[in-house]
Protein backbone atom coordinates (compact mmCIF):
# COMPACT_ATOMS: atom_id res chain seq x y z
CA UNK A 1 0.00 0.00 0.00
CA UNK A 2 0.83 3.71 -0.84
CA UNK A 3 1.80 6.04 2.25
CA UNK A 4 2.42 9.39 2.78
CA UNK A 5 5.56 11.35 3.52
CA UNK A 6 4.88 13.70 6.05
CA UNK A 7 6.84 17.00 7.49
CA UNK A 8 7.99 15.51 11.26
CA UNK A 9 8.09 17.37 14.12
CA UNK A 10 11.66 18.84 13.74
CA UNK A 11 11.99 21.00 16.89
CA UNK A 12 9.63 22.26 19.75
CA UNK A 13 9.05 25.85 17.94
CA UNK A 14 8.93 25.02 14.44
CA UNK A 15 5.92 24.50 12.65
CA UNK A 16 6.45 25.55 9.26
CA UNK A 17 9.38 24.38 6.43
CA UNK A 18 10.67 25.04 3.51
CA UNK A 19 11.00 21.95 0.75
CA UNK A 20 15.09 21.98 -0.35
CA UNK A 21 16.00 19.46 -3.23
CA UNK A 22 14.11 16.65 -3.85
CA UNK A 23 17.22 13.95 -3.52
CA UNK A 24 14.58 11.70 -5.84
CA UNK A 25 12.57 11.79 -8.61
CA UNK A 26 8.94 10.76 -9.27
CA UNK A 27 9.35 7.04 -10.20
CA UNK A 28 12.37 6.31 -8.58
CA UNK A 29 13.20 3.75 -5.73
CA UNK A 30 13.87 4.53 -2.82
CA UNK A 31 15.07 2.30 0.71
CA UNK A 32 14.28 2.36 4.33
CA UNK A 33 16.05 5.29 5.76
CA UNK A 34 17.58 6.98 2.48
CA UNK A 35 17.03 10.61 2.52
CA UNK A 36 14.68 11.54 0.02
CA UNK A 37 14.51 15.51 0.32
CA UNK A 38 15.61 18.08 1.83
CA UNK A 39 13.69 20.36 4.66
CA UNK A 40 14.58 23.79 5.56
CA UNK A 41 13.67 24.96 9.05
CA UNK A 42 14.40 28.26 10.83
CA UNK A 43 17.30 27.19 12.40
CA UNK A 44 19.06 24.19 10.14
CA UNK A 45 18.80 21.74 7.00
CA UNK A 46 18.04 18.46 7.47
CA UNK A 47 17.50 15.13 5.31
CA UNK A 48 13.90 13.24 5.43
CA UNK A 49 14.43 9.63 5.06
CA UNK A 50 11.82 7.44 3.38
CA UNK A 51 10.21 5.46 6.48
CA UNK A 52 9.85 2.42 4.46
CA UNK A 53 11.30 1.22 1.01
CA UNK A 54 8.87 1.38 -1.91
CA UNK A 55 8.96 4.07 -4.94
CA UNK A 56 8.35 7.62 -5.33
CA UNK A 57 4.80 7.98 -7.35
CA UNK A 58 3.94 11.47 -6.53
CA UNK A 59 5.64 14.76 -4.84
CA UNK A 60 3.05 17.21 -3.39
CA UNK A 61 4.98 20.05 -2.54
CA UNK A 62 7.39 21.16 -4.93
CA UNK A 63 11.29 22.77 -4.17
CA UNK A 64 10.86 26.21 -2.37
CA UNK A 65 7.03 25.58 -1.73
CA UNK A 66 6.77 25.30 2.36
CA UNK A 67 4.82 22.85 4.45
CA UNK A 68 3.55 22.95 7.94
CA UNK A 69 3.83 19.82 10.34
CA UNK A 70 2.31 16.94 9.45
CA UNK A 71 1.54 18.04 5.84
CA UNK A 72 2.26 15.95 3.34
CA UNK A 73 5.26 15.92 1.09
CA UNK A 74 5.10 13.12 -1.49
CA UNK A 75 3.59 10.04 -1.85
CA UNK A 76 5.28 6.77 -1.49
CA UNK A 77 4.43 3.55 -2.48
CA UNK A 78 5.69 -0.38 -2.58
CA UNK A 79 8.65 -1.42 -4.96
CA UNK A 80 7.70 -3.28 -8.01
CA UNK A 81 10.93 -5.21 -8.24
CA UNK A 82 11.83 -6.39 -4.87
CA UNK A 83 12.14 -3.51 -2.19
CA UNK A 84 14.75 -0.70 -2.55
CA UNK A 85 15.83 -2.00 -6.26
CA UNK A 86 15.13 0.71 -9.07
CA UNK A 87 12.11 -0.11 -11.10
CA UNK A 88 12.78 -0.32 -14.95
CA UNK A 89 11.68 1.88 -17.81
CA UNK A 90 7.63 -0.17 -17.79
CA UNK A 91 7.49 0.57 -14.30
CA UNK A 92 8.13 3.68 -14.25
CA UNK A 93 5.63 4.00 -16.73
CA UNK A 94 3.03 2.51 -14.65
CA UNK A 95 4.09 5.03 -12.12
CA UNK A 96 3.75 7.92 -14.13
CA UNK A 97 -0.02 6.68 -15.33
CA UNK A 98 -0.81 5.97 -12.17
CA UNK A 99 -0.11 9.51 -10.99
CA UNK A 100 -1.32 11.40 -14.20
CA UNK A 101 -5.01 9.32 -14.45
CA UNK A 102 -6.00 8.08 -10.82
CA UNK A 103 -8.95 6.13 -10.34
CA UNK A 104 -12.45 7.45 -10.44
CA UNK A 105 -14.44 7.57 -7.03
CA UNK A 106 -16.98 4.40 -7.24
CA UNK A 107 -14.65 2.78 -9.85
CA UNK A 108 -13.01 -0.17 -9.00
CA UNK A 109 -9.79 -2.28 -9.79
CA UNK A 110 -10.21 -5.27 -11.90
CA UNK A 111 -7.59 -7.01 -9.85
CA UNK A 112 -4.45 -4.93 -10.93
CA UNK A 113 -2.19 -4.05 -8.27
CA UNK A 114 -0.92 -1.15 -10.30
CA UNK A 115 2.17 -0.54 -8.04
CA UNK A 116 0.80 -1.55 -4.89
CA UNK A 117 -2.12 0.02 -5.16
CA UNK A 118 -4.58 -2.48 -4.92
CA UNK A 119 -8.03 -1.06 -4.07
CA UNK A 120 -6.94 2.28 -3.91
CA UNK A 121 -9.67 3.99 -6.09
CA UNK A 122 -12.74 2.38 -4.29
CA UNK A 123 -15.25 4.50 -3.13
CA UNK A 124 -14.30 6.36 0.21
CA UNK A 125 -16.61 5.44 3.47
CA UNK A 126 -18.02 8.28 4.50
CA UNK A 127 -20.15 7.95 7.83
CA UNK A 128 -24.18 9.97 7.82
CA UNK A 129 -22.76 12.50 10.27
CA UNK A 130 -19.51 13.53 8.27
CA UNK A 131 -21.55 13.48 5.05
CA UNK A 132 -23.95 16.35 6.79
CA UNK A 133 -20.98 18.06 8.14
CA UNK A 134 -19.29 18.04 4.27
CA UNK A 135 -22.72 19.15 2.82
CA UNK A 136 -22.44 22.33 5.01
CA UNK A 137 -19.09 23.37 4.70
CA UNK A 138 -19.24 22.79 0.70
CA UNK A 139 -16.74 19.61 0.76
CA UNK A 140 -16.25 16.63 -1.33
CA UNK A 141 -14.97 13.15 -0.13
CA UNK A 142 -11.41 14.05 -2.25
CA UNK A 143 -11.26 17.19 -0.26
CA UNK A 144 -10.84 15.25 3.09
CA UNK A 145 -8.69 12.22 4.68
CA UNK A 146 -10.38 9.16 6.57
CA UNK A 147 -8.51 9.02 9.95
CA UNK A 148 -11.20 6.12 10.47
CA UNK A 149 -11.12 2.54 10.88
CA UNK A 150 -10.40 1.48 7.34
CA UNK A 151 -10.02 4.75 5.55
CA UNK A 152 -13.48 5.50 6.89
CA UNK A 153 -14.24 9.39 6.80
CA UNK A 154 -15.53 10.71 10.42
CA UNK A 155 -16.76 14.24 11.57
CA UNK A 156 -13.54 15.11 12.62
CA UNK A 157 -12.17 14.84 9.79
CA UNK A 158 -14.38 16.74 7.85
CA UNK A 159 -13.78 19.27 10.50
CA UNK A 160 -10.40 19.72 9.84
CA UNK A 161 -10.25 19.92 6.77
CA UNK A 162 -12.85 22.87 6.62
CA UNK A 163 -10.45 24.25 9.43
CA UNK A 164 -7.48 23.98 7.43
CA UNK A 165 -8.91 25.32 4.00
CA UNK A 166 -10.38 28.19 5.97
CA UNK A 167 -7.11 29.00 7.46
CA UNK A 168 -5.27 29.20 3.32
CA UNK A 169 -8.19 30.94 2.40
CA UNK A 170 -7.51 33.68 5.15
CA UNK A 171 -3.96 33.03 4.71
CA UNK A 172 -4.68 34.02 0.72
CA UNK A 173 -6.90 36.86 1.47
CA UNK A 174 -4.74 38.86 4.26
CA UNK A 175 -1.48 37.61 1.82
CA UNK A 176 -2.18 38.44 -1.46
CA UNK A 177 1.00 38.30 -4.12
CA UNK A 178 2.70 41.10 -4.76
CA UNK A 179 2.78 42.33 -8.15
CA UNK A 180 5.41 44.41 -9.16
CA UNK A 181 4.49 47.31 -11.84
CA UNK A 182 5.72 46.43 -15.22
CA UNK A 183 9.32 48.49 -15.62
CA UNK A 184 8.77 50.78 -18.83
CA UNK A 185 12.26 49.76 -19.86
CA UNK A 186 10.72 46.53 -20.25
CA UNK A 187 13.88 45.41 -17.59
CA UNK A 188 12.98 41.95 -16.19
CA UNK A 189 12.93 41.07 -12.18
CA UNK A 190 13.21 37.48 -10.83
CA UNK A 191 11.21 37.39 -7.39
CA UNK A 192 13.03 34.55 -5.20
CA UNK A 193 11.18 33.31 -1.89
CA UNK A 194 12.87 34.24 1.24
CA UNK A 195 14.36 31.13 2.95
CA UNK A 196 13.17 29.77 6.58
CA UNK A 197 16.93 30.52 7.55
CA UNK A 198 16.86 34.01 6.02
CA UNK A 199 13.49 34.56 7.54
CA UNK A 200 14.45 33.83 10.78
CA UNK A 201 17.58 35.62 11.01
CA UNK A 202 15.43 39.11 9.29
CA UNK A 203 13.10 38.35 12.33
CA UNK A 204 15.51 37.87 14.79
CA UNK A 205 17.56 41.01 13.69
CA UNK A 206 14.39 43.51 13.84
CA UNK A 207 13.53 42.00 17.27
CA UNK A 208 17.00 42.74 18.57
CA UNK A 209 16.55 46.44 17.09
CA UNK A 210 13.01 46.94 18.50
CA UNK A 211 13.37 45.13 21.90
CA UNK A 212 16.57 45.83 23.03
CA UNK A 213 18.65 49.35 24.06
CA UNK A 214 21.52 48.09 21.97
CA UNK A 215 24.69 50.62 21.83
CA UNK A 216 28.30 49.57 20.43
CA UNK A 217 31.73 50.90 21.62
CA UNK A 218 35.12 49.85 19.72
CA UNK A 219 38.62 49.67 20.15
CA UNK A 220 41.86 48.57 17.78
CA UNK A 221 44.12 45.58 18.90
CA UNK A 222 48.09 45.21 17.88
CA UNK A 223 47.99 41.64 16.53
CA UNK A 224 51.31 41.51 16.72
CA UNK A 225 52.43 39.03 18.99
CA UNK A 226 49.57 36.80 17.89
CA UNK A 227 51.07 36.50 14.57
CA UNK A 228 54.47 36.33 16.14
CA UNK A 229 53.38 33.27 18.12
CA UNK A 230 51.16 31.42 15.21
CA UNK A 231 54.18 31.50 12.85
CA UNK A 232 57.01 30.37 16.26
CA UNK A 233 54.42 27.31 17.13
CA UNK A 234 52.04 27.00 14.15
CA UNK A 235 54.08 23.65 13.14
CA UNK A 236 54.00 21.76 16.31
CA UNK A 237 50.54 22.95 16.68
CA UNK A 238 49.89 21.39 13.79
CA UNK A 239 51.85 18.11 14.22
CA UNK A 240 49.82 17.48 17.69
CA UNK A 241 46.24 18.75 16.85
CA UNK A 242 46.25 18.03 12.90
CA UNK A 243 44.65 21.72 12.32
CA UNK A 244 46.36 25.54 11.76
CA UNK A 245 46.25 27.65 14.73
CA UNK A 246 43.92 30.43 13.66
CA UNK A 247 43.29 33.95 15.12
CA UNK A 248 39.58 33.08 16.12
CA UNK A 249 40.52 30.55 19.32
CA UNK A 250 42.72 33.67 20.46
CA UNK A 251 39.34 35.72 20.94
CA UNK A 252 37.53 33.20 22.10
CA UNK A 253 39.83 32.16 25.24
CA UNK A 254 40.20 36.27 25.56
CA UNK A 255 36.58 36.64 25.37
CA UNK A 256 35.56 34.01 27.99
CA UNK A 257 38.21 35.73 29.94
CA UNK A 258 36.86 39.13 29.69
CA UNK A 259 33.34 37.60 30.74
CA UNK A 260 34.66 35.66 34.00
CA UNK A 261 35.65 39.71 34.85
CA UNK A 262 32.22 41.03 33.44
CA UNK A 263 29.64 38.44 34.15
CA UNK A 264 26.70 40.83 32.94
CA UNK A 265 27.97 40.84 29.25
CA UNK A 266 27.72 37.29 29.24
CA UNK A 267 23.91 37.47 30.90
CA UNK A 268 20.52 37.90 29.66
CA UNK A 269 17.01 39.46 30.57
CA UNK A 270 14.52 37.29 31.13
CA UNK A 271 10.52 39.12 31.13
CA UNK A 272 11.61 41.83 34.68
CA UNK A 273 14.99 39.25 35.63
CA UNK A 274 18.20 39.79 34.72
CA UNK A 275 19.63 36.23 34.47
CA UNK A 276 23.72 35.81 34.63
CA UNK A 277 25.11 32.54 33.65
CA UNK A 278 27.70 30.46 35.20
CA UNK A 279 29.07 29.10 31.86
CA UNK A 280 30.08 29.95 28.86
CA UNK A 281 28.80 28.97 25.46
CA UNK A 282 30.37 31.25 22.74
CA UNK A 283 28.99 31.22 19.54
CA UNK A 284 30.75 31.60 16.58
CA UNK A 285 29.25 33.20 13.83
CA UNK A 286 29.76 31.44 9.98
CA UNK A 287 28.60 31.71 6.71
CA UNK A 288 26.61 28.94 5.95
CA UNK A 289 24.75 27.61 1.92
CA UNK A 290 21.94 29.55 3.07
CA UNK A 291 22.82 32.10 5.26
CA UNK A 292 24.40 33.20 8.66
CA UNK A 293 24.49 30.73 11.53
CA UNK A 294 26.01 30.94 14.77
CA UNK A 295 26.88 27.25 16.10
CA UNK A 296 27.68 27.34 19.96
CA UNK A 297 30.81 26.06 21.51
CA UNK A 298 29.48 24.64 24.50
CA UNK A 299 31.62 25.72 28.09
CA UNK A 300 34.28 27.20 25.51
CA UNK A 301 35.81 28.09 29.06
CA UNK A 302 36.95 24.06 29.08
CA UNK A 303 38.32 23.88 25.31
CA UNK A 304 41.62 23.89 24.61
CA UNK A 305 43.17 25.80 21.28
CA UNK A 306 43.29 22.81 19.73
CA UNK A 307 39.63 22.16 20.50
CA UNK A 308 38.78 25.54 19.68
CA UNK A 309 39.92 25.66 16.32
CA UNK A 310 38.98 21.98 15.51
CA UNK A 311 34.86 22.30 16.22
CA UNK A 312 34.75 25.92 14.35
CA UNK A 313 36.99 23.89 11.53
CA UNK A 314 34.16 21.78 11.81
CA UNK A 315 31.02 23.34 12.13
CA UNK A 316 32.11 25.67 9.17
CA UNK A 317 32.54 22.31 6.87
CA UNK A 318 28.72 21.42 7.79
CA UNK A 319 27.37 24.96 7.84
CA UNK A 320 28.64 24.73 3.89
CA UNK A 321 27.00 21.75 3.45
CA UNK A 322 23.57 22.34 4.78
CA UNK A 323 24.21 19.99 7.91
CA UNK A 324 24.79 21.38 11.34
CA UNK A 325 22.11 19.87 13.78
CA UNK A 326 19.62 22.32 15.22
CA UNK A 327 21.21 21.39 19.07
CA UNK A 328 24.11 23.01 17.85
CA UNK A 329 22.54 26.03 17.13
CA UNK A 330 20.33 26.47 19.99
CA UNK A 331 21.61 29.06 22.93
CA UNK A 332 24.64 30.45 23.55
CA UNK A 333 25.65 33.00 26.03
CA UNK A 334 27.61 35.59 23.71
CA UNK A 335 28.39 35.66 20.36
CA UNK A 336 31.36 36.38 18.16
CA UNK A 337 30.95 37.44 14.36
CA UNK A 338 34.70 37.87 12.55
CA UNK A 339 33.21 39.85 9.26
CA UNK A 340 37.49 40.34 8.71
CA UNK A 341 37.57 37.30 6.31
CA UNK A 342 35.39 39.33 4.12
CA UNK A 343 37.55 42.07 3.99
CA UNK A 344 35.05 44.53 6.60
CA UNK A 345 37.27 46.96 8.30
CA UNK A 346 34.45 48.61 10.76
CA UNK A 347 31.13 47.42 11.85
CA UNK A 348 28.27 47.61 14.41
CA UNK A 349 27.13 43.67 15.12
CA UNK A 350 23.66 43.58 16.17
CA UNK A 351 23.32 41.16 19.42
CA UNK A 352 21.58 37.90 19.19
CA UNK A 353 18.76 37.53 21.44
CA UNK A 354 18.36 37.09 24.02
CA UNK A 355 22.21 37.04 24.64
CA UNK A 356 23.67 40.94 25.69
CA UNK A 357 26.60 40.99 23.60
CA UNK A 358 28.28 40.43 20.61
CA UNK A 359 32.05 40.93 19.78
CA UNK A 360 32.73 42.16 16.03
CA UNK A 361 35.61 41.16 14.55
CA UNK A 362 37.53 42.93 11.67
CA UNK A 363 40.08 43.21 9.06
CA UNK A 364 43.96 42.97 9.62
CA UNK A 365 45.69 46.47 8.28
CA UNK A 366 49.14 47.56 8.24
CA UNK A 367 48.50 50.97 9.81
CA UNK A 368 51.35 53.53 11.27
CA UNK A 369 51.13 53.75 14.93
CA UNK A 370 52.98 55.82 17.51
CA UNK A 371 54.81 53.36 19.81
CA UNK A 372 57.43 54.57 22.35
CA UNK A 373 57.60 58.01 20.93
CA UNK A 374 57.74 56.78 17.53
CA UNK A 375 55.87 55.78 14.36
CA UNK A 376 55.96 52.33 13.50
CA UNK A 377 54.14 50.32 11.63
CA UNK A 378 51.99 47.57 12.94
CA UNK A 379 49.34 45.14 12.27
CA UNK A 380 46.22 46.63 13.53
CA UNK A 381 42.34 44.87 14.04
CA UNK A 382 39.12 46.91 15.26
CA UNK A 383 37.35 45.61 17.24
CA UNK A 384 33.34 46.26 18.27
CA UNK A 385 31.23 45.01 20.90
CA UNK A 386 27.59 45.62 20.76
CA UNK A 387 25.94 45.56 24.01
CA UNK A 388 22.41 45.76 25.37
CA UNK A 389 22.09 48.90 27.71
CA UNK A 390 19.16 47.55 29.97
CA UNK A 391 21.95 45.51 31.53
CA UNK A 392 25.14 46.21 30.35
CA UNK A 393 26.34 49.57 31.76
CA UNK A 394 28.75 51.40 29.57
CA UNK A 395 31.47 51.26 31.69
CA UNK A 396 31.54 47.80 31.83
CA UNK A 397 30.95 47.52 28.16
CA UNK A 398 34.01 49.51 27.46
CA UNK A 399 36.21 47.41 30.46
CA UNK A 400 35.27 44.28 28.76
CA UNK A 401 36.35 45.37 25.63
CA UNK A 402 39.71 46.55 26.88
CA UNK A 403 40.20 43.33 28.57
CA UNK A 404 40.00 41.71 25.26
CA UNK A 405 42.39 44.06 24.02
CA UNK A 406 45.33 43.54 26.59
CA UNK A 407 44.60 39.68 26.27
CA UNK A 408 44.97 39.34 22.86
CA UNK A 409 47.96 41.88 22.82
CA UNK A 410 49.66 39.76 25.65
CA UNK A 411 48.73 36.38 25.48
CA UNK A 412 50.08 35.19 28.43
CA UNK A 413 47.98 37.08 30.40
CA UNK A 414 45.17 33.99 29.70
CA UNK A 415 47.81 31.16 30.14
CA UNK A 416 48.56 32.79 33.75
CA UNK A 417 44.74 33.79 34.10
CA UNK A 418 46.64 37.45 35.86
Amino acid sequence: MAYELKVPQTGESITEVQVGEWLKAEGEAVETDEPVVVLETDKATVELPAPEAGVLEKIVKAEGEFAKVDETLAIIGNAVAGKGKKPGKTAKKKVAESVAEPAVAGQENTGQENMGQKNMGREKRVMPAAKRAMAQAGLGPDDVKGTGPGGRVLKEDVQKAAADAKGKSREQTTRPPVQAPPDPLGREEEVVPMSMIRRSIADRLVSAQHNAALLTTFNEIDMGAVMALRKKRQDAFVKKHGIKLGFMSFFVKAAVDALKMFPAVNGSIRDRDFVFHDYYDIGVAIGGGKGLVVPVLRDADRMSFGAIEKAIADFAERARANRLDLDELRGGTFTISNGGVYGSLLSTPIVNPPQSGVLGLHGIKDRPMAVDGQVVIRPMMYVALTYDHRIVDGREAVSFLRRVKEAVEDPAMMLLEV
